[in-house]
């Protein structure tokens, strides 16, 4: 079993979820479709669906929920399209990204921007969380659209 897989069993085992074949099946899914991109929710209820006929959307988008409240995945929306991402680093949660915005590829920032500057604009409230996310164009787009 490949080892990003077993980390994201024992996140759910930790978490008193049991690993049932639905859930083993949507974990090897996004290890081998989303570990560098975002991959739109409706195509993994689409081979969720095909793979296991009887499951309910409600059932497929509820475990996709558990998985980002776990930490599995990291979920994206942009207008009315949500997608998802599986962790890149669970030792290290906390994290940022580059985005290509033709092929989308992501590119882990190990740095954050939220830095005192920013966060002593902000006298007397709490922040609880923040997203920052680069978009432009990976190398290999960047060459391919100067050519």
């Amino acid at each position: 079993m490949p080892a990003a897989i077993e980390q994201a069993t024992r996140v759910l085992k930790d978490n008193h979820f049991k690993i049932t074949k639905q859930r083993t099946a949507m974990i090897e899914f996004l290890v081998g479709t989303a570990t560098n991109r975002f991959v739109d929710v409706t195509s993994i209820d689409e081979f969720m669906r095909k793979t296991f006929p009887k499951m309910s959307h409600n059932t497929i988008y509820r475990n996709i929920s558990e998985f980002a409240d776990l930490g599995i995945v990291e979920r994206q929306v942009q207008g009315d399209r949500a997608s998802v991402k599986f962790q890149c680093d669970f030792q290290q949660e906390h994290h940022h990204h580059f985005i290509c915005s033709n092929c989308g590829k992501v590119i882990e920032l190990k740095d954050c921007p939220l830095s005192p500057e920013i966060t002593s604009q902000l006298s007397g409230c709490e922040v609880t969380g923040h997203l920052f996310q680069i978009y432009g164009l990976c190398p290999k787009c960047a060459n391919l659209m100067n050519n």
